[in-house]
């Protein structure tokens, strides 16, 4: 049993750690998504109140690795911010670029919820209930901006298509 305790907790502690990667993976899409989609002040704002929770998303995270002696990864930090902007920098040469950005926010955010309830589920086999609550908190915020993109789809399509007939 004190195997599979052990074996549990290590899976944790990686997923600890790759969520981390992930957090600041999408730090820097939401940067880049900021400096271009000026046209859309509501995407804007959701982004700038996704990184604040962002932000705390992390440091939860980090408060989490510490109470296992442990620390996030620089190695897959540094690997996860750098596609972040190359996944952020991909879709700015599209004409489309804001309905590209949209349906990859969406997505992303899917993988994130994913990500969270499988932490939560290893926390509470290890028996860390301050983890669980954190990964909680951190799980609530994906899913309503999750809910936002998917709810703002048409929003963000009509008015891209009533610029695309201005230009």
């Amino acid at each position: 049993m004190a195997t599979d305790n052990t074996t549990i907790r290590d899976t944790f502690v990686v997923g600890l750690r790759n969520a981390h990667g992930l957090e600041k993976q999408a730090l820097q899409i939401m940067d880049r998504q900021l400096e271009r989609m000026t046209d859309y002040p509501e995407v804007i704002a959701r982004l700038r109140q996704h990184k604040e929770e962002t932000n705390r998303q992390v440091e939860r995270l980090d408060t989490i690795l510490a109470r296992y002696g442990e620390s996030h990864s620089s190695i897959k930090d540094a690997v996860m911010s750098f596609m972040g902007n190359l996944a952020a920098l991909g879709h700015a040469p599209a004409e489309d670029e804001v309905l590209k950005n949209t349906f990859a926010d969406l997505a992303f955010e899917a993988y994130e919820i994913a990500s969270y309830k499988s932490l939560i589920l290893m926390a509470e086999r290890v028996g860390d209930q301050d983890a669980v609550r954190l990964l909680t908190e951190s799980l609530r915020e994906e899913e309503a901006t999750a809910a936002w993109f998917d709810q703002n789809i048409g929003m963000v399509t009509e008015r891209y298509l009533q610029q695309s007939r201005a230009a």
